[in-house]
């Protein structure tokens, strides 16, 4: 039996102390049967058990102003992963490589015929169309990236544009939290091995997860983009979103740490042969999750920006709100009231699991993000796929750089570890109008990056011939553009916005909980975490 949790149980918040602290699972709702595991993105962090937890909401204010770029991370979720605890005073254990990992070197890909189906002459045409510079000597590059991510194809087209001076090596990990962890581990002790991620040129992050990579130091900006091809044809868009300043925060004049490669956003999932048994209207936004006739048949994500984001758009409001009070109509108590009808309609708040119920039908309604519904959804019958028509929040896969310049270690060589010069070579590949072909054809769950101003390469007839048609909104993986211009990338939380989300979990509690505590308790010590890193 799984007890399922509490909006944030499975993500609850780390604190930087005992590496042999324990964590608690909280259950506020009735148990539910449910087979398998689903998978999640975002940074998430956990709380220990031994702790004594603090009781005094009043210690919040003084700390807020600290803890507010960490609570982004923490409330952020968890997507296309299983959650772990992150931070400078407790890091998570490092990943090793197994044969799960997906090994691919460049003979591999060379050797294999499967590219996953779609190497038609229309795509070789596009490949023979892009250029690219060639090397004398033996060039090496090497990748981490989420698995799945990637489409096949990609890979094969690149090592053939660049010849066998190249020297290319493939891995993937399983989540974004592997990743992060092996940056962690080995860039944030210095110590750097030859199979980390660490060591790699280039490695998969998702884009709740820059802030902190940036302000731990863990990954670098990418250097020279001013004199590249693909910098200039990125969508300002995206340049205005992944410019930062040293602590990770939005900067008109900061640096481009990371260069998106895949994105997509909150989406609802219902069955249609239950509402069409039962002659229940669609669903078409937000405002449908609250029906009473949907009483019990949903299943949600179990992350805190994700679950008041909802309430927040069905009060016409933003994600990103500042200051609910002044800018919600009928303030923190309208959201409250909203937020406990909401959680008398979900059956189940779980972020690895929610799927599962929709998949054996314990549910007819999954709410999650585009990269885990869209999958499921093509693999199972009578399934529409909507992007709520108020907006949704989004997220992105970027490529970044691991931070192990001026890291010499007798592993490498001796020497000072650099990016592959192949680096810009691999990201203007990627960022080519023909490499979305995957995307919009559904092969690889999301959506290009030029696709964000709905700059879509024409489908192919042959490539959608026999090819069973999602019944979505979506178009190639993208929110419609009137629903798009409504969407939103999760921003930090403002200082008031960290006490407002406090208060709205607070209620949602029975006070043998201990969850108000635990959140206070992890504020208290993000405070100290950053005060400390100041000195």
């Amino acid at each position: 039996m799984l007890h399922p949790p509490l909006l944030d149980h499975t993500n609850p918040f780390f604190l930087p102390h005992n590496h042999h602290s324990l964590h608690r699972r909280i259950s506020i709702f009735s148990p539910v049967t449910i087979t398998n595991t689903s998978s999640r993105r975002y940074l998430s962090v956990r709380s220990s058990s031994n702790e004594s937890q603090p009781s005094n909401s009043d210690n919040l204010i003084p700390v807020l102003a600290t803890s507010a770029a960490l609570l982004f991370l923490s409330f952020a979720g968890c997507r296309s992963s299983a959650c772990f605890a992150a931070t400078s005073g407790r890091v998570p254990p490092a990943v090793a490589i197994s044969d799960d990992d997906a090994l691919v070197n460049d003979q591999s890909i060379r050797d294999s015929e499967d590219v996953g189906g779609y190497d038609s002459e229309e795509l070789k045409a596009a490949f023979e169309s892009y250029k690219s510079k060639t090397y004398a000597l033996t060039v090496p590059l090497r990748i981490v990236a989420l698995r799945n991510s990637v489409p096949p194809l990609w890979i094969k087209n690149f090592l053939q544009s660049q010849g066998r001076r190249m020297k290319f090596r493939l891995e993937f990990r399983g989540t974004i939290e592997d990743i992060y962890s092996e940056l962690s581990t080995t860039i944030g002790k210095g110590i750097i091995t030859s199979k980390s991620a660490g060591a790699a040129d280039i490695v998969s992050l998702g884009d709740t997860w820059l802030n902190f990579a940036i302000s731990k130091k863990l990954i670098e900006p990418v250097q020279g983009v001013d004199d590249q091809d693909w910098f200039h044809t990125l969508s300002e868009k995206w340049k205005v979103y992944l410019r930062r300043n040293s602590e990770g925060k939005s900067d008109a004049q900061g640096k481009i740490y990371a260069v998106p490669y895949r994105w997509g956003s909150m989406v609802i999932a219902y069955r249609k042969n239950r509402f069409r048994q039962l002659n229940l209207a669609p669903i078409k936004d937000w405002s449908d999750l609250w029906r009473p006739d949907l009483a019990g048949k949903i299943a949600m994500v179990d992350s805190p920006r994700e679950v008041i984001g909802a309430v927040l758009k069905y009060l016409g409001a933003s994600y990103n709100t500042s200051d609910i009070d002044s800018e919600v109509t009928g303030g923190r108590n309208a959201v409250k009231r909203e937020l406990a009808s909401l959680r008398k309609q979900v059956l189940l708040f779980d972020s690895a699991n929610y799927l599962k119920a929709f998949n054996v039908g314990d549910v007819w309604v999954a709410v999650g993000w585009s990269s885990d519904i869209v999958p499921v959804a093509k693999r199972m019958s009578d399934v529409v796929v909507i992007v709520p028509k108020s907006g949704a929040s989004l997220w992105a896969d970027l490529w970044t750089i691991p931070a192990a310049t001026g890291i010499a270690k007798e592993e490498l060589g001796g020497r000072i570890r650099g990016p592959s010069p192949l680096m810009h070579q691999w990201l203007d590949f990627c960022l080519q109008p023909q490499r979305a072909i995957p995307f919009e054809e559904e092969i690889v769950a999301g959506a290009s990056p030029s696709a964000i101003d709905h700059n879509l390469v024409p489908k192919s007839k042959n490539l959608t011939k026999n090819k069973p048609k999602l019944d979505t909104n979506l178009i190639a993986g993208v929110p419609p553009p009137d629903i798009l211009t409504r969407c939103e990338f999760l921003e930090p939380l403002s200082d008031s916005a960290s006490l407002d989300y406090q208060w709205l979990i607070a209620s949602m509690q029975n006070t043998n909980h201990g969850f108000v505590q635990k959140l206070q308790h992890f504020m208290l010590q993000a405070s100290k975490v950053l005060q400390t890193k100041l000195l």
